[in-house]
């Protein structure tokens, strides 16, 4: 029918990837989400809710369903969206077969400086066939969806709300769960510093997780919020509290400590070769990856 699928910003679980249906996540940010939902007239909701922005921001609108847009429910969260959906093909004339399907499109390996965008890049490259991604990458990972879009099928797992350090005990359980299948965490810095202790459980159960850390000596993300808010006025105190390069956590002694093997990439070369040693190999594994913030 032409319709836009999206879905909501944080699914519990996709699956993504060449030969899959892609599925477009609504945005982060209220702007952008406002931006994919422009022009829409009919809004149909299938086991999910009416979108609204993820904070509430002073000046700014939270409720992101467009003016003159009709939102519809065709199954609510006690309903049976496969049902709806099926029956719903059935009324359109869908037929078998007609679905978009995501070709493969690997992004080429970067060079030089290392940066989140590269990172992502050599993920998306190198993304073995039915892993597993537990994203907690925040504002370094924001590169990620779009590079590893038609990397080889894989489920990829998001943020269940607005807290942080969920990232390493969902790879951990993933892990678990799925032995068969390679795990790689996406973990920001500052909220892998509120469940570290993943590590030691990883090395014990000798679980096959690769954990990059995006190293930006920065809790990015609340620095973003607070300046959305317009909280940007503080003393140097407020900031010093948002900040965790001083001293800098050294991410390799704290994975070694733990017994997990860890290296450190400063170039977007050490990344390529760090990133394809650790998903050849069977086992945890911890990249640290020094980048820049992207603020």
């Amino acid at each position: 029918t032409g319709t836009k699928l999206l879905a909501e910003t944080f699914p519990t679980r996709v699956e993504r990837g060449a030969g899959r249906v892609p599925v477009e996540r609504l945005a982060y940010l209220a702007e952008f989400a406002t931006m994919q939902l422009d022009g829409l007239k009919h809004l149909i909701l299938v086991d999910s809710k009416s979108p609204v922005s993820f904070f509430a921001y002073p000046g700014k609108a939270s409720d992101l369903v467009p003016e003159g847009c009709t939102v519809h429910t065709l199954a609510g969260p006690a309903g049976d969206p496969l049902a709806a959906l099926t029956a719903l093909a059935e009324a359109v004339g869908a037929e078998a077969g007609s679905e978009t399907i995501q070709p493969v499109s690997l992004p080429d390996l970067p060079t030089g400086d290392l940066s989140a965008d590269a990172v992502c890049r050599t993920i998306g490259a190198l993304l073995p066939e039915g892993a597993i991604v537990s994203d907690e990458g925040n504002t370094s990972g924001l590169f990620a969806a779009g590079h590893t879009a038609g990397s080889p099928a894989h489920d990829w797992m998001c943020l269940t709300g607005g807290a942080i350090g969920q990232g390493l005990p969902v790879a951990l359980g993933a892990a678990v769960a799925a032995p068969d299948r390679k795990v790689i965490a996406l973990q920001a810095d500052g909220a892998a510093m509120y469940t570290l202790q993943s590590w030691w459980t990883m090395a014990r159960e000798n679980l096959d997780v690769v954990t990059v850390i995006f190293n930006n000596s920065s809790y990015a993300v609340l620095n973003m919020e607070l300046n959305r808010v317009g909280a940007t006025a503080g003393g140097p105190k407020a900031k010093e509290m948002l900040d965790i390069g001083s001293p800098n956590l050294d991410f390799v002694a704290l994975a070694r400590g733990m017994g997990v093997s860890a290296t450190r990439a400063t170039t977007a070369e050490e990344f390529n070769e760090q990133f394809a040693a650790a998903v050849a190999q069977r086992g945890p594994v911890v990249i640290e990856a020094v980048v820049p913030s992207i603020l």
